[in-house]
């Protein structure tokens, strides 16, 4: 079960804790007889629970795998690398997907805003944005 809930959170700890929710669980409950099978969906749907709690940031850099340690924040991003993410965004992205970037990180609206405001899906929007990241972390990983 905690393979299972590491592989899909990525995240021991976390894996640990949701094990551990579902055991606790099931203590209070009390209930007469668990299967391996009703174990594990209970996990799965503990680590969905978990993922869906998770603030849209935090899926995006769990999803990326980003690691924050590698970024020292005295050193990046330099001028040269803001310089070659606004070229990016300006030259590279359609002009949908350039509204969509400007408007979730220059004015700090939230999908649902910009869902509302361009008259779009927050799914269209979560893809437009997904794309930009995609766009720019090829460029960066190209000239880095």
């Amino acid at each position: 079960m905690y393979r299972m809930a590491l592989l899909i959170l990525r995240d021991g700890d976390a894996a640990k804790d949701v094990v551990h929710d579902v055991f606790e669980a099931l203590l209070k409950t009390r209930a007469p007889a668990v299967t391996g099978a009703y174990l594990l969906k209970a996990v799965r749907n503990r680590c969905i629970n978990h993922i869906n709690s998770l603030s849209v940031h935090d899926r995006l850099k769990e999803f990326y795998s980003i690691d924050e340690q590698e970024i020292d924040d005295e050193d990046w991003p330099d001028d040269e690398t803001i310089a070659l993410i606004q070229s990016t965004v300006a030259n590279e992205l359609t002009e949908a997907c350039r509204r969509v970037v400007n408007l979730r990180f220059t004015d700090g609206k939230s999908y649902k805003e910009i869902a509302s405001f361009l008259g779009i899906s927050e799914v269209a929007v979560y893809k437009h944005l997904r794309h930009a990241i995609d766009v720019l972390r090829l460029k960066l990983s190209q000239n880095g």
